[in-house]
């Protein structure tokens, strides 16, 4: 509403001047200023993977539902949802007044045309694998969605809330848009974008999310989080991602600052593959978890920020990492495992990112370092994002550093990397049957107590098998200007909450 009444009152003072004398000013854009360290990678909702790119387009698009800050499944695009008695098909009931940025109605046509996008393998959507449940889709009016299940999926609503489910225009499949021009119904629009440096975007006034009290965001990409937040201290930046937990404990001792905390369902992690030997060996990958000093890793490389934790970070099916294998650093236990497999110590490379997350190269040294201590000698490739996004994608490297993103159900979480039908199989370059088990139990089974049972068993036997490392989970930071009120922090990361955000005077 304020954005609405300023234009007016705006373009009114200046109609007035216009008719009154000679001098007339511009109206005045009322922009928030934002800073963020990492880049988009791409603008097609369906196939990015990188935090940077999803922050970025989850302003734009919207999906079908959306998690609240209480993890919460809420309406987006849909107004209301109902699975049938026996959960084979899932009726959505659209809201009649969501539009694209272009004025156009978000209708039935849209969402069939966007999940038979997704289904298409080749489109290569990030979370193909997590709606391999969807038998048919049927589209009986412009304002209602069936999806038409071969089994009861309960994750599926979870799997939804996601901008990798984003519903894009059916016309800009169609004429093959979809990854060159932004076109969503989110609360913002995309007018420019300059990769790697800045991005402009203006307030979209046919959102049906409600007003939005400013007029766009400008965004400006900063590689060094030192200098965002020099720009915060100067009033240059309003309001800013931080992904470095040093440079986050700095903003507490500015007196003009706020620093948002939150606990985040990412995971750090040491991803192995066990497509190449000697990593194909098991006991040389539980030699790997024995060898890690866990706690140390994130003392020193995310300064304690965060917590230890195993594969499951979301609160409703976390269970105590102390009770998974080998979560204790035991040296004499990884050494006689590496003589068991008789591997008497390898060199590895071990990939990670410059800049996502800020802490990979600090993480991927203190690893090098405790690894050396059972014979691993790691040499550390550091890269590009968007070049160690290709390379992780390909499942090209021997180990990968990664932060990889959370879920709050844990299949939609997991079944992209270790499921057989898998669409990021090649990531992990590892199956097994009892793993697919669990995850297909999981999916069908609806009886909470039963699920959390059957993710535990699930969760034990990755930790022993350890295809990959879990680490820890760090805390997920914005910095403000306290001049900036409003902002509702989420532990997935999300910057909706920059829709309820007041700029102050």
């Amino acid at each position: 509403m304020y954005t609405k009444l300023s234009r007016t009152a705006f373009a009114g003072l200046a109609a007035a001047l216009l008719a009154t004398a000679a001098l007339a000013l511009p109206a005045q854009a009322t922009n928030l200023r934002m800073a963020w360290s990492q880049d988009a990678t791409g603008l097609d909702p369906h196939a990015q993977t990188a935090f940077s790119s999803l922050r970025l387009l989850e302003l734009i698009y919207e999906p079908l539902v959306r998690n609240d800050t209480n993890l919460d499944v809420v309406p987006a695009i849909a107004e209301s949802w109902e699975f049938s008695a026996d959960g084979l098909t899932l009726t959505f009931k659209l809201d009649p007044n969501a539009k694209f940025s272009d004025g156009a109605t978000v209708t039935s046509a849209d969402v069939k045309a966007s999940f038979e996008r997704l289904l298409d393998e080749a489109t290569g959507a990030a979370a193909r694998s997590n709606f391999l449940s969807i038998a048919s889709i049927d589209a009986p009016d412009d304002a209602t969605v069936v999806f038409n299940l071969s089994q009861p999926d309960a994750p599926l609503l979870v799997a939804m809330a996601s901008i990798n489910a984003a519903i894009v225009p059916a016309k800009a499949i169609a004429d093959g848009s979809v990854a060159t021009t932004a076109l969503g119904s989110g609360p913002f629009v995309l007018d420019s974008w300059e990769p790697n440096s800045r991005e402009e975007l203006s307030v979209n006034a046919n959102w049906a999310g409600g007003d939005i009290a400013y007029d766009g965001i400008t965004i400006s990409v900063l590689p060094d989080e030192t200098a965002i937040l020099a720009s915060l201290r100067a009033g240059q930046t309003d309001f800013a991602l931080i992904n470095d937990p040093l440079v986050a404990t700095l903003v507490p001792n500015e007196p003009n600052l706020q620093l948002n905390a939150v606990p985040g369902l990412a995971y750090n992690v040491l991803q192995l593959n066990p497509s190449r030997p000697p990593m194909d060996n098991l006991k040389v990958r539980q030699a790997m978890s024995c060898a890690v000093d866990r706690q140390d890793i994130l003392d020193t490389a995310l300064v304690g920020e965060g917590k230890v934790t195993g594969p499951l970070t979301m609160p409703a099916y976390a269970s105590d990492p102390s009770t998974l294998f080998c979560y204790e650093q035991d040296l004499e236990k990884a050494k006689a495992l590496m003589a068991e497999a008789g591997v008497d110590g390898f060199s590895a490379k071990v990939i990670a990112a410059t800049g996502e997350p800020p802490v990979a190269s600090a993480e991927a040294q203190v690893l090098q370092s405790q690894l050396a201590e059972i014979g691993i000698k790691l040499e550390i490739e550091l890269m590009e994002l968007n070049v160690y996004v290709d390379r992780w994608l390909a499942g090209d490297f021997d180990m990968a550093v990664a932060l990889n993103g959370g879920r709050t159900d844990p299949y939609p979480m997991y079944n992209r990397y270790f499921t057989k039908d898998g669409n990021l199989l090649k990531v992990s370059n590892f199956t097994d049957d009892e793993i697919d088990s669990l995850l297909q139990q999981g999916r069908v089974e609806t009886d909470i107590a039963k699920r959390k049972e059957i993710f535990q068993q699930f969760e034990a036997r990755l930790t022993e098998l350890s295809p990959w490392i879990w680490l820890s989970t760090s805390n997920i930071y914005t910095a403000q200007l306290k001049t900036i009120s409003g902002f509702e922090s989420s532990a997935t990361g999300t910057l909706f909450g920059l829709t309820k955000v007041t700029l102050g005077q």
